[in-house]
């Protein structure tokens, strides 16, 4: 039977969230990339609450000049800025179902350039 393209990225998606549990200590860097924007949100699933969010569509982000891949780099680390000033160093990465190529990996690397952790 072949699966369609959503059906295949929920698969990976809840395999993923099997594995990368948020907790209060190290939340959950969940990544969410729509064929514009991209956003990040840290997850605590104990109790289902977001501790922090950035997307590109951040007032901050608008003004930014640059391809999809530079704009997701810069939210990484925004995110890693709001999260160290939060209080979190530490974090379980989830892709979303996403390659961790292109958009999502500048996402990531800008997050780790900022002292991010995961």
């Amino acid at each position: 039977m072949k699966l369609s393209k959503t059906q295949r990225k929920t698969r990976i998606r809840r395999r993923i969230r099997k594995v990368s549990m948020g907790t209060v200590e190290r939340p959950r860097l969940s990544v969410f990339r729509s064929n514009k924007e991209i956003y990040v949100q840290l997850i605590d699933d104990r109790t289902g609450n977001t501790l922090a969010a950035v997307s590109s569509r951040d007032k901050d982000l608008l003004k930014a000049k640059g391809n999809k891949t530079e704009i997701a780099a810069l939210v990484g680390k925004a995110i890693a800025e709001k999260s160290k000033s939060a209080g979190f160093d530490k974090v379980a990465f989830d892709r979303g179902g996403n390659l961790y190529h292109g958009r999502v990996k500048a996402l990531a690397e800008g997050a780790r350039e900022a002292g991010l952790n995961f």
